[in-house]
């Protein structure tokens, strides 16, 4: 492993399980001292148990949906680790609803989670964020193509997708890069908690990469990237991580 990261600054969101958990671990071991947030107390002490390598890691628990809470996370993060080189914003919710039973507080949760969250850190961290460093956030391949039952989801993680290319537009002059990272199928928690009872699912087996879904540490490789001086000349361009289903 190289140390990509070494001396540099990470705020991440979803730290307690899937990519969250997988990035958290590439970042240390890459050198980077990361700050890990999620609501999960526990699941983030089993990241920080995972963790080795020449970085470290520190954690808080925060709701990104609530604003107080993203303000005073976001600025202890800043002033514990003296600035903020990378923003990762990994955490987001998962949602299997056929449009007869969708609800408005199904899409309240999915905005708030997926797009209100991201949008949230973003603003808050941008004063922290200098000149050469780098946001990341994760949308999803559903943002760019139709998926049965996923209609509230997938426009949620359009509008992350949609967000990010603003923003690369908005802070390209003061240096920052913002990559929108979009996995496909992953075998994360978020994905095995959806249950799709009696609905049907063969649509999916159609469009299913045939490389099988990915692991959380392969679009933590990905998101590492987007992140490193690797990817310095990358910004406001999604970096599609789905094994090939959009072909």
């Amino acid at each position: 492993m190289t140390a990509r990261f070494e001396g540099r600054r990470v705020l991440m969101t979803g730290g307690a399980s899937g990519i969250g958990r997988a990035a958290a671990v590439r970042f240390v071991a890459e050198g980077a001292t990361v700050f890990a947030v999620d609501l999960d107390e526990e699941g983030l002490a089993r990241t920080v148990s995972e963790c080795a390598g020449p970085g470290r890691i520190t954690t808080a628990v925060c709701d990104v949906t609530s604003e107080p809470e993203v303000v005073a996370t976001v600025a202890r993060a800043g002033s514990d680790l003296g600035g903020l080189d990378v923003l990762a914003n990994v955490a987001g919710i998962h949602r299997t609803t056929p449009i007869e039973s969708l609800t408005v507080d199904d899409l309240h949760l999915l905005f708030e989670v997926n797009l209100v969250g991201t949008a949230l850190t973003c603003r808050e961290a941008v004063p922290h964020l200098g000149r050469g460093s780098v946001i990341v956030n994760v949308a999803s391949s559903a943002a760019a193509h139709g998926n049965p039952y996923m209609s509230a989801y997938s426009a949620s993680k359009g509008a992350v997708l949609a967000f990010s290319l603003s923003l690369a537009a908005e802070l390209v002059g003061r240096g920052i890069r913002v990559v929108p990272v979009s996995p496909g199928t992953v075998a994360t928690p978020l994905t095995a908690a959806v249950v799709p009872g009696d609905l049907d699912f063969g649509y999916f087996g159609r469009i299913r990469s045939l490389m099988g879904e990915a692991t959380p540490e392969q679009i933590a490789g990905a998101i590492a990237f987007a992140a490193s001086d690797d990817a310095s000349y990358l910004t406001g361009a999604e970096l599609r991580v789905d094994g090939g289903s959009h072909i």
